[in-house]
C-alpha cells in the first residue's frame, strides 16, 4: 500500500514510465519477445477480424459503419495493453528510452526487427486459421468478398498516400499506449484506447500490423472461386486484383506504412514527448541517480565505523581511502552482509580494507545508463565511481540502477 494513489499519472509521470518501460522492452531476451510479438500479431488480427465481420453488411452510413468498426477493432490493443504483448507500432515509443541514452540503438533496432518480424509470424498464423474456419463463406460469401476488398483497397493506394496515413494512424495509436500509462487499473487503459483507436480506423489510417493480416487474407480470397463469384454478384462486375500480389503486400503497402508508423509513432509522439518531459536530465542520465558526494573513510577503520557512516549519511555504500584522489576501493552494505556477518566475524575488528571491493572503476557522469550496465558485467562489479571533469562527484551502485528503472 505504499505510495498509494487513485490519481492518474501526470504527464511528465507518463513520460518517465514510458522511457523506463522502454528500457525493459530493449533489453528482453529473444525467446520472451519474439513469443509476446506472435502473440501481438494474433492479437490484432483479432480486432481486426471482428472489424471485417461487424462491417460487412451494414446498412448504416459510411461515417456510422466505420465507427462502428473503429470501436470493436479497439479489442486488438485493448488484448495487448491488458494481457501483455509486444507491438511494433506501440514499440515505436521505446525511441524515448534511446534519445536518452537508457538503450543503445543496436538495442532499438533489434527489437523492432524481432518484434516486427514475430507480428507478421502471429498475422500470417491467423489469416491460416481463418481460412480453415469457413467464416469467409458465410452469408454468400460476403464476409470474404468485404475482407478482399479492404485488401485490394490497401494495394491500390499510391506510396504517399500510405506513408501518410501511416503517420497519421500512429500518431493515434501511440497516443493510446501513452494514455495508457497515466492510468492505474485495467479500467483506465481499457478507455484510454477506445476513442484513438477508433478514430484512426474510422478515418481510414493504416496499421502495419493489422495490414499484416487485412492484405494476406486477401491474397488468399484472391483464388478463392467461391468468394470471386460472390464478389462479381454484388458489385456487377469482376474486381481489378492486379496490385494485390505479394509485391503489391511488401512494397507498395508493408515498406510505406511501417515507416509512416515509425514516423508518427516515434519522432511525432515519442520524440515531441521526450524533448518537453526528459531532454533536461538525458544528457547526464546517471546524476539523477548517483549516489552523491561520495563519504569516505580510511582503510585502517572498523567495519562499525564504516555502517555508522552509511546511517549518517544515508547512502549504502562509502569509498575507502584518505580522500577522493587516492580512494583505493569501496564498501557496501553487500560487502558487510556477505563477508562479515554471513561469516560470523566481529563487526569492531573486522577493518575496511579487508572487505573492500577494488579497484575502482570510473565512468564520466555523461555516460548512458546502457554503457554502465555494460562496463559493470564486463567487470563483474556492482559499483562505479562517477566523475566529473576527473573529480569524483557520486558513484553508482545495481541498486540505483535498479531503484531508478522502476516508476
Amino acid at each position: 500500500m505504499k505510495n498509494f494513489d487513485i490519481d492518474a499519472y501526470t504527464p511528465a509521470q507518463m513520460a518517465a514510465r514510458v522511457e523506463k518501460a522502454g528500457i525493459v522492452k530493449g533489453n528482453l531476451d529473444f525467446l520472451s519477445m519474439f513469443t509476446l510479438s506472435i502473440m501481438a500479431g494474433a492479437f490484432i488480427a483479432f480486432g481486426a477480424i471482428l472489424y471485417t465481420y461487424v462491417i460487412h453488411d451494414s446498412s448504416l452510413s459510411l461515417g456510422l459503419t466505420k465507427l462502428l468498426g473503429g470501436l470493436v477493432f479497439c479489442l486488438g490493443l485493448i488484448l495487448v495493453i491488458v494481457a501483455g504483448a509486444e507491438l511494433f507500432t506501440g514499440n515505436n515509443l521505446i525511441v524515448m528510452a534511446y534519445v536518452s541514452r537508457k538503450i543503445s540503438l543496436r538495442r532499438l533496432l533489434r527489437n523492432w526487427t524481432i518484434v516486427f518480424c514475430g507480428n507478421l509470424a502471429g498475422s500470417l498464423a491467423m489469416v491460416f486459421l481463418l481460412s480453415q474456419s469457413g467464416q469467409w463463406t458465410e452469408a454468400g460469401a460476403s464476409v470474404g468478398v468485404k475482407a478482399l476488398m479492404i485488401a485490394n483497397g490497401k494495394v491500390n493506394l499510391t506510396f504517399l498516400q500510405a506513408l501518410s496515413r501511416g503517420i497519421l494512424c500512429n500518431i493515434l495509436v501511440c497516443l493510446a499506449v501513452w494514455l495508457c500509462f497515466s492510468g492505474r487499473s485495467v479500467t483506465d487503459k481499457v478507455l484510454a484506447i477506445i476513442f484513438p483507436i477508433t478514430a484512426f480506423v474510422a478515418l481510414g489510417f493504416e496499421h502495419s500490423v493489422a495490414n499484416m493480416y487485412f492484405v494476406p487474407a486477401g491474397l488468399v480470397l484472391k483464388h478463392n472461386t467461391q468468394v470471386l463469384s460472390a464478389a462479381e454478384g454484388l458489385l456487377g462486375q469482376v474486381p481489378d486484383l492486379s496490385r494485390l500480389t505479394i509485391y503489391g503486400f511488401l512494397v507498395r503497402n508493408l515498406l510505406p506504412v511501417s515507416l509512416g508508423n515509425i514516423i508518427g509513432g516515434g519522432l511525432l509522439v515519442g520524440v515531441i514527448y521526450w524533448f518537453v518531459y526528459l531532454r533536461r536530465t538525458a544528457a547526464e542520465p546517471v546524476r539523477k541517480i548517483m549516489t552523491k558526494g561520495p563519504p569516505m573513510i580510511a582503510s585502517d577503520k572498523m567495519v562499525v565505523e564504516a555502517i555508522e557512516m552509511m546511517k549518517r549519511y544515508r547512502v549504502g555504500s562509502v569509498l575507502v581511502g584518505e580522500s577522493e584522489d587516492n580512494a583505493v576501493g569501496i564498501v557496501s552494505e553487500a560487502d558487510i552482509v556477505r563477508n562479515v556477518l554471513a561469516a560470523g566475524a566481529n563487526l569492531d575488528t573486522v577493518k575496511v580494507e579487508e572487505i573492500m571491493s577494488s579497484p575502482l572503476i570510473s565512468v564520466d557522469v555523461k555516460t548512458p545508463i546502457h554503457k554502465i550496465y555494460h562496463t559493470m558485467t564486463e567487470h563483474c562489479i556492482r559499483h562505479l565511481v562517477i566523475t566529473e571533469l576527473g573529480k569524483k562527484v557520486g558513484f553508482i551502485s545495481v541498486k540505483d540502477l535498479l531503484r531508478g528503472a522502476v516508476p
